[in-house]
């Protein structure tokens, strides 16, 4: 038999309703969160030379989120991040990346992301998606999600934390410079692994 029935003079239809993924009740986490720089970190790696990864992080970045754990897709963020303060343990290196070549800070100071919109996957898992603008260019990238936990610190200040990573083509934003090797290859990756951990305290 169809899904329409020809034994009624009524057409009837079948539907299964579509459920949200199941997770931990959040409602109580509800409102407006900023990031604590100094509990957190935005890091990223890329291949250097074919044979290893270089990482480093962002030193300064001011970020807000707002939580809507009874449904997630009412949440969103918000990163600013300096472009000066890259650091990758190379004083010479973050020089360069703050040049016309790579990031062009002084023209472009900041990095920044906004989410356009988020889900829970399943348990604690969530995805964001959002705008990400780096120099003059802005595209989609999608961040994937852990929430880490939650806690009231020594202040009284709530806290909840968060995990997540996403991987970027740099040259999408402009980011082409690279050099050959002379045994094949490019000193550059152009995959760039950003990852994220963070922690936000509630706003009074």
């Amino acid at each position: 038999m169809g899904i329409f029935s020809r034994n009624k003079t009524t057409a009837t239809t079948t539907a299964t309703a579509v459920r949200a993924p199941e997770g931990p009740d959040l409602s109580h986490l509800n409102g407006d969160y900023t990031i604590d720089q100094a509990h957190s970190r935005i890091g990223f790696g890329v291949r250097h030379a074919m044979v290893t990864n270089v990482r480093g992080e962002f030193a300064e970045y001011e970020g807000k989120l707002r939580l809507d754990g009874s449904d997630p897709a009412n949440s969103s963020a918000e990163l600013v991040i300096k472009v000066a303060s890259i650091d990758t343990n190379q004083a010479q290196r973050d020089e360069h990346l703050r040049t016309g070549d790579f990031f062009a800070a002084d023209t472009y100071p900041e990095i920044i992301f906004r989410s356009t919109s988020a889900e829970r996957l399943r348990g604690d898992s969530y995805r964001m998606t959002g705008d990400l603008t780096i120099k003059d260019t802005t595209r989609q990238v999608v961040l994937d999600l852990d929430f880490t936990g939650n806690a009231t610190d020594l202040y009284g200040a709530e806290r909840v934390g968060f995990e997540g990573s996403a991987t970027i083509d740099r040259t999408q934003w402009g980011l082409t410079y690279n050099a050959a090797l002379e045994t094949g290859g490019v000193l550059i990756g152009e995959k760039v692994k950003l990852s994220f951990d963070i922690s936000a305290v509630k706003a009074a």
